[in-house]
């Protein structure tokens, strides 16, 4: 029917609602052609993205060659300075023993490969999610998540350097792809085995044989395989001999996972997984250079750097100068009062004994509250002897020393002081919100958390620094050929409200030097007995000291009996008068009150 007939009405219908299927299908046309046309250009630069790629990768793989391994077999030594830049230790010289994977068991093989690498063996040397993963971590500066394979890590510890870079990534990736090829498996396993660092200074599984279980690699079983390949990935974190009650469980854990892997791929019997039963590795020799003290202040130290991003392994691979914050003065100040304290007032061992309580221990850490710095530590009797540094122990409850965490936690939330507001404030204060007590029945007002020396002088130096937030730091400074790492600051935000901190202060403030400033401290025994604290605190000096009970034989947590030496609070007044320069002998000190 035509439109010419039809009235003016009827005629500006059928014209609007033929334009309307005009402009739908010029519309749709358009719209397929935009959705058309993008998608083609998407396409392309796919194409285009992945030629890029497959480009880049190829110029690499040609121009990055396999380079000669590395000088780690000839480190360095690390050098420690104290403050003054007069030498505390040196480290470095490295123990390894290279051994062919003919004497290393199959079954501890299989164990190193169940912890690190399960498809090692089919695997093309390489895992790039894994190393992708780390390249964005590296350039996010997220810290160091391996992913890597075996293969990678061989051609790391062998080819290259420990240095967390994304060009040394990409170096390793092309590298791995080129040994997998040029090298069998064995031969990357026996290199990877070999050149490994395991803690104790024992670079390769025959060092770490001898240092864990003093045998031999070929006599080794595959239990203590799996520990030395779950070792790995944090040897000092998990070596038992010096391992924190969180250590010993994460370090079983891994050992663990190692052996029900080995199950999974069918290496391991699953009635002999049953049976199997975690033998511990005997405790270390000593150390050359590091008795008396040093070898706590440079267990310390290493864990404030591993702490601050640089891994062990880059630190066991030498060629580092680390100055401390330690002031020479005050160590041999804060030696001198504890050794008086605890009755080591012998010539030599067999005197030594005499007047002593061998199942007493202390620990010590002093600290400058208006920067951080620690400028004295303690960590035990002898390091060469005793490993396990008192200094950073956290396994000892902190007893009423506690009670000003608890009040603080009051007062920053409008008188609540519920376990998650006083576990926050703690927290906020640098005590580890996960440590051991906090679940217990009356935690907080027993003081039954776990804590340590050094925690412990953190919080009081963050009391008598108007509520600023003091991680106590031992580093000074660290440089590695010409190249200096930046520290973290020790003092940071506030923790706690200044009018708290203040409150807090003036609370515990009680005695003091002559008519000197007065002195801000808490004190007390436990509620088992088995630790007695002593932490007080000038403007100038926060020092914290622990006295625990400790069985010299087992070293199992054991009551402090009673005994004639000093206590904490008199360690605590020898050293500070000292330490301060004063006149022992022009009069005894007011006395301190207790909390």
């Amino acid at each position: 029917m035509s439109a010419i007939g039809l009235t003016s009405e009827a005629r500006a219908a059928v014209f609007d609602g033929a334009r309307g299927e005009l402009q739908q299908l010029w519309t749709g046309e358009r719209a397929g052609r935009r959705r058309f046309i993008t998608w083609r250009r998407a396409l392309g630069c796919v194409v285009l993205l992945c030629a890029l790629g497959a480009g880049v990768f190829t110029f690499l793989y040609v121009s990055i060659d396999i380079p000669d391994p590395n000088e780690q077999a000839k480190a360095e030594s690390n050098l420690y300075l104290y403050s003054d830049g007069s030498r505390l230790a040196r480290t470095g010289e490295v123990n390894r023993e290279s051994v062919p994977l003919s004497r290393v068991p199959e079954d501890v093989q299989f164990a190193f490969v169940a912890a690190e690498n399960k498809d090692f063996y089919s695997d093309p040397g390489i895992s790039v999610t894994g190393t992708a993963r780390g390249i964005v971590n590296t350039l996010l500066g997220k810290g160091k998540q391996s992913g890597s394979t075996i293969t990678q890590q061989y051609v790391k510890n062998y080819y290259l350097s420990q240095e967390q870079t994304v060009s040394r990534k990409v170096k390793e990736l092309v590298i791995s792809l080129k040994v997998d090829r040029q090298n069998s498996k064995d031969d990357i396993l026996a290199g990877y085995l070999n050149t490994s660092y395991y803690g104790r200074n024992a670079y390769g599984i025959q060092a770490a044989a001898r240092a864990y279980y003093g045998k031999d690699t070929q006599d080794l079983t595959f239990e203590e395989g799996a520990y030395l390949a779950a070792l790995l990935q944090a040897p000092s974190q998990y070596d038992w001999a010096v391992a924190s009650p969180e250590g010993k469980r994460l370090v079983l854990q891994r050992w663990n996972y190692v052996l029900d892997n080995m199950v999974d791929e069918g290496r391991l019997d699953r009635a002999a997984r049953q049976r199997v039963r975690f033998r511990e590795p005997m405790a270390p020799g000593p150390a050359a250079g590091l008795a008396g003290q040093a070898g706590y202040l440079l267990d310390a130290a290493r864990r404030e750097l591993m702490a601050s991003g640089i891994s062990e392994q880059e630190l066991a691979g030498g060629g580092w100068r680390i100055t401390m914050n330690i002031e020479q003065d005050k160590q041999r100040a804060l030696e001198r009062a504890i050794a008086t304290g605890l009755g080591e007032t012998g010539g030599d061992a067999a005197s030594a004994a005499v007047g002593q309580d061998l199942n007493r221990q202390a620990g010590a850490v002093s600290v400058d509250p208006r920067t951080g710095r620690i400028v004295a530590l303690y960590g035990g009797r002898d390091h060469s002897t005793h490993y396990i540094n008192n200094a950073t122990r956290t396994d000892y409850q902190a007893g009423p020393t506690f009670g000003p965490v608890a009040l603080a936690a009051a007062m920053e939330n409008q008188g609540r002081n519920g376990l998650d507001q006083v576990r926050e404030t703690a927290g906020d204060l640098g005590i580890d919100p996960t440590a051991s007590g906090f679940t217990a029945p009356q935690a907080t007002a027993l003081g039954l958390i776990g804590v340590s020396p050094l925690e412990m002088a953190g919080v009081y130096a963050s009391f008598g620094n108007d509520g600023r937030k003091v991680t106590p730091s031992i580093v000074k400074s660290v440089q590695r050929g010409g190249t200096r790492t930046e520290m973290p600051d020790a003092v940071g935000g506030q923790a706690v409200d200044p009018g708290t901190a203040d409150i807090i202060t003036t609370s515990l403030s009680g005695g003091g030097f002559g008519d000197e400033e007065t002195i801000a401290s808490a004190s007390g025994s436990t509620d088992d007995r088995k630790a007695q604290w002593f932490i007080g605190g000038t403007a100038d000096l926060v020092t914290s000291i622990g006295v625990f009970g400790e069985d010299a034989q087992t070293q199992k947590q054991v009551a402090l009996d009673d005994f004639a030496g000093s206590s904490a609070a008199e360690m605590w007044m020898t050293y500070t008068g000292e330490a301060r320069g004063d006149d022992a002998g022009a009069g005894e000190p007011e006395p301190l009150r207790d909390s």
